[in-house]
């Protein structure tokens, strides 16, 4: 079957997207339908295998649980060794996109094309200490592109300092190949990183800790988003 996904075409438009690796598992629907009330764009939902990156975090049945429950898009990044064994399990649970890393196992331009043969949008994803360039060969099949700004693997980890020179360098990537691609940003993301890495290029911003770890994520997603503002 295949999944008609509504996740939307990049635009320019400074997106948010909390992640749910930092929200209360005991509380995730009251804490995803305030996400939704006060504006987030997406919702970002990490997937870790225990081998890619040494965590383990949530399956098709958190998705599918979400799907259908919220307006939002479902931005679903896979931290796995093999995703190609993962792409038609989160598709049915109701992903909109899917996010895969290019230092994975599979061959990378046939994962994104059966990504988009699902009917999903196709991200790839780079550690911080990859070469933004091996990305080249696969951006005719990107939808999106997402940095890393922390080792992945855990959430809450401090923001990078070399963050923002990787951003430039993906962002006059994709420039050059005229396509029309997200360029999101993830680990570290709060309301004094983000003129960093909107400066930067980046169009897209995962927050996990930063939103569900304040007193008030409400308000802590509102400070990013008009951090967001001044680029």
């Amino acid at each position: 079957m295949k999944i008609t996904s509504h996740f939307p075409a990049a635009n320019g438009k400074i997106s948010i997207a909390p992640s749910i690796l930092s929200a209360d598992l005991f509380r995730l629907g009251e804490e995803v339908r305030s996400m939704e009330m006060a504006g987030a764009d997406w919702l970002h939902v990490d997937i870790m295998d225990g081998h890619f990156v040494p965590n383990l975090s949530f399956g098709p049945a958190v998705v599918r649980s979400l799907k259908g429950k919220t307006t939002l898009p479902l931005d679903v990044h896979l931290m796995v060794e093999k995703p190609s064994q993962f792409l038609e399990p989160f598709a049915q649970a109701g992903a909109d996109l899917l996010t895969v890393h290019l230092e994975a196992q599979d061959d990378l331009k046939s994962t994104l094309n059966r990504i988009h043969q699902l009917g999903l949008k196709a991200g790839v994803s780079i550690k911080p200490d990859t070469d933004p360039q091996l990305l080249a060969p696969v951006l005719s099949e990107t939808d999106l592109v997402l940095i890393m700004c922390v080792y992945p693997g855990f959430g809450g980890q401090s923001f990078l300092p070399g963050s923002p020179a990787l951003i430039e360098r993906t962002r006059t990537l994709i420039n050059a190949s005229g396509r029309s691609i997200w360029l999101e940003v993830d680990g570290g993301i709060n309301a004094q990183t983000t003129p960093l890495v909107t400066q930067a290029g980046a169009d897209a911003l995962v927050a996990g800790n930063a939103i569900f770890s304040a007193a008030d994520p409400v308000s802590a997603l509102n400070q990013i988003r008009q951090a967001s503002l001044h680029r």
